[in-house]
């Protein structure tokens, strides 16, 4: 079989298979993304949700026997939510990043390199593939960028020139040997607009990220987070957009023609005092679909407590003081002290002065603790701490 035209049938097929760019790449070893993760995780710089063999995440071959070749296909999703409800002065509203919006993209794009699947095996008896998404143990960036979607950008995203980086990417190993595209060879030029408006200044240069000080990585640990940290997440439940939405390239781009990826406003924008006290079952019914729940509703509730804190939003004290006294959980009940040290008041104070006589978890008494000290400075005019900006 001529694989060069059998190439440009899939790339034909593609918007039929849902996939909006497809891609062509060789199975050789990613050695020198292998150099880079070596010194990523010297520096301790990563996330911990990656697969821990760098060899698996570098090398085609010890996934697939044999592989000749891997197809990247990237899935564009939207970046504007239509008519999105207000924020405002109690009724204060979270956001989840874009990528989040809609039906987890995991399902998604499984379900079109299923198709591609399909399609393969009826024109090639044999064939063999492997497909990945996300959690598999190669990298999607490093193999979008050798089949051509787009090049790697200063912001670690994959920027395609047409799509923007608001692409969700996957990609099929294979038994068949496809000719190569050629890697994207614009770039970023002396852009550095990302990294410039990082809140955290987690991007610590171009195409490198620290993943323990990135919002986006922070809003899904499930643990307490420092107060610099907190401060700066502002209302963000899940993710963070950041370094995409003041890309250029990105300018104009919204993609709204992929019926799963389209996004509810008020599930992605939700009011934040409802989820303090959202059940399991709730919580599942509204947001089991969203990639955003795989980490479980306890960081989201942590987040929507710090958002309240940085909203200082005077009308969720009683809500606040609520999760600080019934919580069953520590973080949440340390990071509600947090909050109501954002906001103040007697009401506050009195009732951190309550709780903290029978908390019984270290740390929570430690974050309780440092909310007396800082409602005590307030009160004698020593408090000088900034607002922080939020996303919208």
């Amino acid at each position: 079989m001529e694989w060069a035209k059998l190439k440009e049938d899939i790339r034909e097929a593609a918007p039929i298979l849902g996939i909006d760019k497809i891609g062509f790449a060789s199975a050789d070893p990613f050695t020198e993304l292998k150099t880079r993760l070596i010194r990523h995780r010297e520096l301790g710089r990563e996330s911990g949700f990656e697969e821990p063999d760098l060899d698996k995440r570098t090398n085609p071959a010890l996934l697939f026997e044999n592989p000749q070749s891997i197809i990247a296909i990237a899935v564009a999703y939207p970046a504007k939510l239509h008519n999105p409800p207000k924020s405002e002065p109690g009724a204060r509203r979270g956001i989840l990043s874009r990528s989040a919006w809609g039906e987890d993209y995991h399902k998604v794009l499984r379900d079109r390199l299923a198709r591609l699947e399909a399609w393969l095996k009826e024109h090639v008896p044999g064939v063999r593939v492997e497909s990945m998404v996300d959690t598999g143990a190669l990298s999607d960036r490093a193999v979008a960028e050798r089949a051509g979607i787009g090049w790697s950008a200063k912001n670690c995203s994959i920027l395609s020139e047409d799509l923007g980086s608001w692409i969700y990417l996957g990609e099929m190993i294979t038994n068949i040997p496809f000719p190569p595209d050629t890697p994207v060879t614009e770039g970023c030029g002396e852009c550095t607009k990302c990294i410039d408006a990082c809140p955290t200044d987690a991007l610590v240069g171009p195409g490198q990220l620290d993943s323990q000080k990135c919002i986006s990585f922070v809003t899904q640990t499930k643990g307490f987070v420092s107060d610099e940290l907190m401060r700066k997440i502002g209302n963000r439940l899940y993710g963070c957009d950041t370094c995409q939405t003041v890309c250029p390239v990105n300018r104009g781009k919204n993609w709204t023609h992929q019926p799963e990826l389209q996004p509810d406003p008020e599930l992605v924008k939700p009011l934040l005092v409802p989820l303090l006290t959202i059940g399991n079952r709730e919580f599942k019914e509204r947001y089991a679909s969203s990639s955003s729940a795989w980490r479980g509703k306890k960081p989201i509730q942590r987040n929507a407590v710090i958002g309240l804190g940085n909203f200082k939003e005077k009308s969720a004290v009683p809500d606040l003081i609520g999760v600080m006294k019934e919580d069953t959980r520590p973080v949440l009940r340390g990071t509600a002290a947090w909050a109501l040290s954002r906001i103040g008041g007697e009401e506050a104070l009195d009732a951190l002065r309550e709780v903290l006589q029978s908390e019984s978890d270290e740390e929570a008494r430690v974050y309780m603790e440092r909310a007396i000290a800082s409602l005590e400075a307030v009160q004698i005019g020593t408090d000088d701490a900034p607002s922080i900006p939020r996303e919208s």
